[in-house]
């Protein structure tokens, strides 16, 4: 018998303030062809004044715990995936821990950019394995709109604010790709690409900076990347992409996707979609996009799903889970 960690519940949470691109039309040089060519966007969620990384993770981390229908000390442990944290320290986590009544356990932030949430699963599905923690609630939360320099009209249109939320549960499986829950996991970062993605701010300037990118580049690594990782984790588990029922992808740039998929042999048709309407929301893309899948009633228990992200390090990796 092997120990699982089984998905029990996921949940999400989006700003109330839609900003389509005729918005942005209105405030740079830009136009709405332009960024649907580029992207695929066509809308975006903004936190309101006021509102928090942790104020978003906290109504995904709830609607999560009521679609699991469990509590919030249910949970052994959580882990937040963010590049956003309200404060440098203490963690988001810790504050969403407070928020929703969690009195036991632990709480910590995982910080790789939009491949964070890829990671945290892979710290998730450890802590279960080696029977550190039973339940655990994994959360990508992000407000990338305050990243944003609004000069840069090439990156500006392309990020938005969100947050989901997924509860794993040690369960026992046979050991057999048939197995629900993680099947096997990918990571990989290489910091010599670290000025291809970053923010240019942080205890070395002392200001919160904003976010830089070399777009061309990035879309050269993440298609290479993201379907060579995705094979990897296939075969760990033992499958192929004849196997696949949905791809979950990292939601950042339509043609990344598609070329990925592409290359994995997967047709687009078996590709969860969110990033029209959500843009892209670094480590919250991949939570929202499992919430709104299962909610449209694609994604189905014992369906296989394969998810895969890049992000800023370069960092990137893959999960194949079984619903």
């Amino acid at each position: 018998m092997t120990t699982r960690a089984v998905m029990m519940g996921v949940g999400h949470y989006l700003p109330e303030r839609i900003v389509p691109n005729s918005e942005l039309e209105e405030r740079i040089d830009t136009t709405d062809e332009w960024i649907r060519t580029r992207s695929g966007i066509e809308r975006r969620h903004f936190v309101a004044e006021g509102q928090t990384t942790s104020d978003l993770a906290t109504r995904a981390a709830r609607a999560a715990l009521d679609d699991a229908g469990l509590v919030a000390d249910d949970l052994d442990a959580i882990i937040l995936a963010t590049s956003t944290a309200d404060l440098t320290f203490p963690s988001a986590a810790t504050m969403v821990q407070a928020a929703i009544g969690m009195t036991r356990g632990f709480a910590y932030d995982v910080q790789a950019v939009c491949a964070g949430f890829v990671f945290a699963l892979a710290n998730a599905d450890a802590l279960i394995r080696s029977g550190q923690a039973k339940r655990v609630m994994v959360i990508g939360a992000e407000t990338f709109s305050r990243l944003m320099d609004w000069t840069d009209r090439t990156t500006c249109v392309l990020f938005g604010d969100g947050a989901g939320a997924l509860i794993l549960e040690a369960a026992e499986g046979e050991g057999k790709p048939s197995d629900r829950g993680i099947l096997s996991t990918d990571l990989h970062s290489d910091g010599r690409y670290r000025e291809l993605l970053y923010v240019d701010g942080g205890s070395s300037t002392g200001t919160t900076g904003y976010l830089r990118m070399q777009g061309k580049e990035v879309f050269r690594h993440a298609v290479e990347k993201l379907a060579e990782t995705a094979h990897l984790a296939l075969d760990k588990a033992g499958l192929c992409s004849a196997d696949v029922d949905w791809i979950v992808p990292h939601q950042a740039n339509l043609r990344i996707i598609s070329a990925t998929a592409q290359r994995m042999q997967v047709p687009m048709e078996r590709v969860v979609l969110t990033v029209q309407d959500h843009g892209n929301t670094s480590a919250a893309s991949i939570p929202l996009a499992l919430s709104v899948g299962k909610a449209r009633g694609q994604i189905k228990r014992g369906d296989l799903l394969v998810t895969e992200a890049i992000g800023g390090g370069l960092a990137w990796g893959s999960v194949v889970l079984r619903w």
